[in-house]
C-alpha cells in the first residue's frame, strides 16, 4: 500500500511558480539568444576584486564564524554612510538591517508589516517577487498603473478616496521592473506625503538605483517620509552570489524583522558580508567599476531599443533605456506576446510575456526585454529573430 502523503499548508494553494524561472529553463540552449532573464552580466563583476576581499576576510577566523542578526557591523556602518548620502539625512546604525538579498527583507517585511487579508497596493506590471510575496503573505493585492512618470499617484489617491486602507505600498521607483520608467520627484513626494496621511508604509525597493545612464535617479521616495522603508541590494553592481541586500527602516521595523530573520537562518554570511563591505568602502575604486558597468549597460540598452524602434516602426512602442536592465514593449497591433513566444523560441530569441507581469490579468499585447547580458550585434539579432517570429 502507498504512504499517505500528508497535506501541505493550504496557503500554498495560491501560488504559482515565477514565470520568468520557468522560462530560464527552456532558454538555457546556446542558440537561443535570451531577453528573458533579469541577470547581470558575469563578465562585469570584478573576479580580482572580490578574489582580494575575499583572501582579506580569510586572513582573520572572524569571517568563519556566526555573525549578528542584524548583519556584520561595520557592513552597517558602511551602509549607513551611503544612505545617509542618498537620503539626505543621516542613517542610524540601528536603522540599517542586512539580508540575504534584499527579496528576504521584501518576504521578511512581509511578515512583519501584514496579517493575512490585510490589503497591499502594488504597480501594475507589477515585480514577480512582490507578488510572490505578498500572496504567500496572504495579503489582499490592488493594483496602481505605471505612465512614464512611474505609478500613478492620483490613480493610489482615488483608490483611497474610494475607502481602500492599504497598509503597504509597493514601489520600484527607479528604472522598474518591467516597466523600465522612473517615477517623478512630483509622485515622489506624493506618494510619501499619501503616507503619512493615510498612515501607511511605503516599500521602496530599489535594486538598480545606481544604473543610471544619461543622469542620476531623483531622490529616494524614502528621503520625504520616515514611513518609507528602503531596500537595495550588491547584487546589481557587484554580484549576486554575494547575497547582500538591505533594508533601511525605522527601528521598531528593524527589531521585528531582527525576530523573524533570527527564526529563518540566524544571520547572515560573514563572509560574504565582509567580501561587500571591503568593496562598498573604497569608493575610488567602485566609483570607476559603476561607471564602467553603466556604460556598457548603456550602450546595450540603446542598440536594443534602436533595433527594435527600426525593425518594427509604430508597431512596436518601447520604454526609453535611461537606466536598469529592462526594456518594456507593447505591439500596438494586437500580437499576443503569449501565443508569440512559442514561434520567438522556434526562431531562437526568448523574452518574457507580459501577462507573466500582470497582477489580475491583461498586458497580453507586451513584452520585457532584458539587455544586460549581450552585446549590441546580439541584441540587434534577437530583435531580427524576434521580427521573423512575428511575419
Amino acid at each position: 500500500m502507498s504512504p499517505t502523503i500528508p497535506p501541505l499548508a493550504g496557503k500554498l494553494e495560491g501560488l504559482r511558480s515565477s514565470a520568468i524561472r520557468d522560462l530560464l529553463k527552456l532558454t538555457s540552449r546556446a542558440e537561443i539568444v535570451s531577453l528573458a532573464g533579469g541577470l547581470p552580466d558575469a563578465e562585469l563583476m570584478p573576479r580580482e576584486r572580490l578574489a582580494a576581499a575575499a583572501d582579506a576576510a580569510l586572513s582573520h577566523h572572524g569571517c568563519l564564524q556566526y555573525t549578528e542578526s542584524t548583519g556584520w557591523a561595520p557592513l552597517r556602518e558602511v551602509l549607513a554612510q551611503r544612505e545617509s548620502a542618498g537620503l539626505g539625512r543621516p542613517v542610524e546604525l540601528a536603522e540599517v538591517f542586512v539580508t540575504h538579498g534584499s527579496q528576504q527583507a521584501l518576504s521578511l517585511l512581509a511578515e512583519v508589516l501584514l496579517d493575512p487579508g490585510t490589503l497591499v497596493v502594488v504597480e501594475d506590471p507589477a515585480y514577480v517577487g512582490a507578488l510572490q510575496v505578498f500572496r504567500a503573505a496572504g495579503a489582499r493585492i490592488a493594483a496602481v498603473p505605471l505612465d512614464a512618470e512611474g505609478m500613478r499617484t492620483e490613480a493610489l489617491a482615488e483608490l483611497i478616496a474610494g475607502g481602500a486602507r492599504p497598509a503597504v505600498v509597493h514601489t520600484v521607483s527607479n528604472f522598474h521592473n518591467p516597466g523600465g520608467v522612473t517615477m517623478s520627484p512630483r509622485r515622489r513626494a506624493e506618494l510619501a506625503r499619501l503616507a503619512e496621511e493615510h498612515g501607511f508604509w511605503v516599500i521602496e525597493d530599489d535594486p538598480y538605483g545606481e544604473l543610471w545612464f544619461d543622469s542620476p535617479a531623483p531622490a529616494p521616495v524614502a528621503s520625504y517620509s520616515r514611513n518609507v522603508i528602503r531596500l537595495s541590494s550588491a547584487s546589481k553592481i557587484l554580484s549576486p552570489s554575494l547575497r547582500v541586500g538591505w533594508m533601511v527602516a525605522a527601528e521598531p521595523v528593524c527589531r521585528a524583522v531582527e525576530l523573524l530573520k533570527q527564526g529563518a537562518d540566524l544571520c547572515g554570511s560573514a563572509l560574504t558580508q565582509q567580501i561587500a563591505a571591503d568593496l562598498l568602502a573604497d569608493t575610488a575604486w567602485l566609483t570607476v567599476h559603476v561607471d564602467r558597468v553603466r556604460g556598457v549597460y548603456g550602450e546595450r540598452a540603446k542598440a536594443l531599443v534602436h533595433a527594435t524602434r527600426t525593425r518594427f516602426g509604430d508597431r512596436v512602442r518601447c520604454s526609453d533605456a535611461v537606466g536598469g536592465m529592462f526594456v518594456w514593449a507593447d505591439f500596438t497591433d494586437g500580437t499576443d506576446t503569449d501565443q508569440l513566444l512559442a514561434r520567438a523560441l522556434d526562431s531562437g530569441v526568448a523574452y518574457v510575456p507580459g501577462s507573466a507581469f500582470a497582477v489580475d490579468g491583461g498586458y497580453r499585447n507586451s513584452m520585457r526585454m532584458c539587455f544586460t547580458t549581450s552585446d549590441a550585434a546580439t541584441l540587434e539579432l534577437a530583435i531580427d529573430r524576434l521580427a521573423d517570429a512575428v511575419g
